[in-house]
């Protein structure tokens, strides 16, 4: 006598198998849990943070005083260390830090000591010293209405001449992490399917059967792909300058500067295309193997935001990857007037990450 057939059964054993394919699938697992977590770490990070200001103090043993302390607590105002009162101007002038602050005491006739908190700040700087005043004059208030010894009661403020200063735009960081945007994307995305498909439908394998050496024929394609995005990037570099004002202090040597370096992370960035290529087994792999790597720079590499709104140790991770080493790069020689040398350790660790992925991507690379 035969069983009776489970519709009940059966409807589980479907959801088991499917579920199990689910979990067997990198790219359903990375689409919909990888992604959604690192956007809300990364989000969360930045949004838990506040508005904050950086100051530098011009006496570094001023930190100790309570003033100081105070101004420390309120959550608003970070203090760089900066030692040398060179370093000090140049972070002003800059735009990076909205005041010098020093605090000087004195005796009043009363016998009190008198604290009085000196600011110093740049053009460059105006849209944050604002938020500076706001944070002084509330730690001045809470100080002055907390029972605590009448020596550190009286408190006044002086704000001492402004120093001329560049200003700091929002093109100014936008447009070199843009231009690593396309970089990356560019490089990563176009290799892995170029060559994959090229490899797919076999014509990798019929240029082999040509004369031609192997290495040309990698090179060949590979030079197509750099000369195009070089035409992007200067395309996107005038377009910055000649439309949203984009500071290149030095003009056409920031640009050519800046045209070596994008080159560089191009370079970098395709040895990536290759191993991806290689090691995906299908085209709709490609994607997310590719977004492993190319998300993560994009959320931590300075593109869209400053990682300055990380927590120190993730800080320190994004001081790794060469997409943060790239828009750092560029940044400093577009707006700084820096020098490919004054780039070196940026260049050394792009140069470092070349080496690496290339000898991965020489062992992977595959012709069928």
């Amino acid at each position: 006598m035969s069983q009776h057939y489970s519709q009940f059964r059966a409807m589980l054993a479907i959801s088991r198998a499917s579920l199990r394919a689910i979990f067997r699938s990198p790219s359903a697992v990375i689409f919909s849990l990888g992604f959604p977590l690192i956007f809300i770490l990364v989000f969360g990070f930045i949004g838990g943070g506040g508005t904050s200001v950086s100051i530098a103090l011009k006496n570094p043993s001023d930190s100790n005083n309570y003033v100081i302390r105070a101004l420390q607590a309120s959550g608003v105002v970070k203090i760089k260390d900066e030692k040398d009162s060179l370093t000090m101007k140049k972070e002003l002038i800059k735009g990076r830090i909205a005041a010098i602050v020093s605090l000087d005491s004195s005796q009043s006739p009363a016998g009190f000591t008198q604290y009085k908190i000196r600011t110093q700040t740049s053009s460059a700087s105006a849209d944050q010293f604002p938020i500076l005043k706001m944070a002084l004059a509330q730690t001045i208030m809470m100080i002055e209405d907390t029972k605590i010894p009448d020596q550190y009661k009286i408190i006044s403020l002086q704000e001492l001449p402004e120093v001329p200063g560049r200003e700091y735009m929002m093109i100014d960081f936008i447009l070199p992490g843009m231009l690593g945007f396309s970089l990356l994307s560019a490089a990563v995305f176009g290799v892995a399917f170029v060559f994959f498909n090229l490899r797919q439908t076999l014509v990798l394998k019929r240029f082999y059967a040509t004369p031609i050496n192997r290495k040309n024929i990698v090179f060949g394609e590979g030079l197509s792909r750099a000369l195009f995005q070089m035409l992007t990037s200067v395309v996107i570099i005038l377009a910055g300058y000649f439309f949203f004002h984009f500071t290149l202090v030095n003009g056409l040597a920031t640009l050519l500067e800046m045209l070596f370096l994008s080159f560089l992370g191009l370079v970098v960035f395709m040895g990536f295309g290759f191993i991806i290529s290689s090691v995906a087994k299908n085209e709709s792999s490609i994607p997310p193997f590719a977004n492993i790597f190319t998300l993560p720079q994009f959320l931590l590499g300075g593109t869209f935001f400053s990682t300055q709104a990380f927590p120190k140790w993730l800080q320190g991770f994004c001081e790794i990857l060469p997409l943060k080493q790239l828009n750092d790069a560029m940044r400093n020689v577009a707006f700084e007037g820096a020098s490919l040398m004054d780039c070196s350790k940026q260049i050394g660790i792009l140069v470092l990450w070349g080496i690496v992925i290339y000898a991965v991507a020489i062992k992977t690379f595959k012709w069928e």
